[in-house]
């Protein structure tokens, strides 16, 4: 679900993915990596589908000013990629990955990077997905309990009223945990944990729906404390491995060669005090905290991103890779905050239905495919990843609309552009 700044497709066939495994670090010797078992193609390839065309057409409208943003274009440029039934009808790409210079200045013609199928995005927010499967992963194993409270395994997580916040409110966002959370610059991983860790609540545990990165930035220590690994080794190993996701992590430079980053990476912003954004993680707190955290971080293609999605279709499962339970996802697509009031000062209409890491039912992004069973997440740079089980459907839209400034628009009226074409083209 997008949030204020408070802390805080040229048509083209879809190439399937290879089965390659999650990247490795350049540099890293295949030895070193962890042995895994690739999967295969995230979906059929076939011929564009009938109304493929249509929504090259819906997305290329937003990259001028329209009238639901008259100041400027929406985004720079953009990729949209659905699966139907396990085949790709659409995989798209308009626009440019990298248009503008820091100031941020408009590049010549000559000097911007186009938009491909396969460019690589900082998909934001989606990265709180990803964090919980991770999490759901080790309530599985035994190793983490969802009633249990946080306290009860990081004794770092103290003040007033934390004790009653349990895991199971940190992925349904009613801990009471603010959006955002205050963690200083060079200080040392240590102290920024510890801020993290304590930042107080701002509403009574499991009153309210309040979205929280803070919950999912918690959830990550637990996962991390759990299982002694870092949160980005356990995205490539127990989520990118068996999914054979080969263009998803955090620290893209550090797993994409020097011509991919050149010609694949998408840019964000261009006018911050780090100059253009390109291969940098946006979010200024997950800067701080070195490009790895729970809420956001993580650097995906739409081919990916659809990967994901296909495997919470699937129950769990893609390909025959496992890396959830039937009755995990099951859970984690039951609504578990209906009813509850909601504290959103900027979305207040917006409904709380949440599932466990995934929000439930949402037109404002889903359009006219939002159903209570139509699940998925959007993120702040203008991502969004959206299932519907019904149609058996995933649709993949991301875009670079914080490129060059996230204040220039807001990427919902193209988001509904997409899904209602999808909505009244597959039955």
């Amino acid at each position: 679900m997008p949030v204020s700044r408070r802390s805080v497709l040229g048509l083209a066939l879809a190439s399937a993915v290879s089965g390659c495994a999650c990247p490795e670090p350049v540099g890293e010797s295949a030895a070193s990596a962890p042995e895994v078992k690739a999967a295969a193609a995230a979906s059929t390839p076939a011929a564009p589908a009938p109304y493929a065309p249509a929504v090259t057409e819906a997305l290329r409208r937003f990259l001028v000013p329209t009238p639901e943003n008259p100041g400027h274009p929406i985004y720079a440029g953009a990729v949209a990629l659905a699966v139907v039934d396990g085949v790709t009808t659409v995989h798209t790409a308009v626009g440019d990955a990298l248009r503008y210079t820091a100031g941020p200045v408009e590049l010549p013609p000559a000097g911007r990077v186009a938009m491909r199928p396969d460019s690589v995005f900082d998909i934001a927010s989606i990265t709180k997905v990803f964090t919980a499967i991770l999490g759901l992963q080790q309530v599985e194993r035994g190793r983490l309990d969802l009633a249990a409270p946080v306290a009860s395994y990081l004794s770092d997580f103290t003040g007033t009223d934390k004790g009653a916040v349990t895991v199971r409110m940190l992925l349904t966002h009613t801990s009471g945990l603010p959006v955002g959370a205050t963690v200083p610059r060079d200080v040392g991983r240590v102290r920024q944990r510890l801020a993290v860790l304590r930042t107080p609540l701002v509403g009574r545990p499991g009153s309210t729906f309040r979205y929280s990165s803070v919950g999912l930035m918690v959830l990550a220590h637990l996962v991390e404390k759990v299982t002694g690994g870092r949160l980005d080794e356990l995205v490539r190993t127990e989520i990118c491995a068996p999914l054979g996701l080969r263009d998803t992590g955090f620290l893209p430079a550090t797993w994409m060669s020097e011509p991919d980053r050149a010609a694949r990476l998408v840019a964000t912003d261009a006018r911050t005090s780090r100059g253009l954004l390109r291969g940098e993680v946006h979010d200024d707190v997950a800067a701080i905290l070195g490009g790895v955290a729970g809420h956001a971080g993580i650097f995906a293609s739409a081919a990916d991103v659809a990967a994901v999605g296909q495997a919470l279709l699937g129950g769990g499962a893609r390909n025959g890779q496992r890396i959830l339970a039937e009755e995990t996802v099951r859970r984690m697509l039951t609504d578990a905050t209906a009813g509850l009031p909601v504290v959103d000062v900027d979305h207040p209409q917006r409904p709380p239905d949440h599932g466990l890491g995934v929000t439930l039912g949402q037109p404002w992004f889903m359009g006219r495919l939002s159903a209570p069973t139509t699940f998925g997440h959007t993120g702040f740079t203008g991502t969004s990843l959206l299932v519907d089980p019904r149609r058996k459907l995933v649709l993949v839209l991301l875009t670079n609309r914080a490129h060059p400034n996230w204040s220039w628009s807001v990427p919902d009226p193209a988001r509904v552009a997409v899904a209602d074409i999808l909505a009244d083209a597959v039955g």
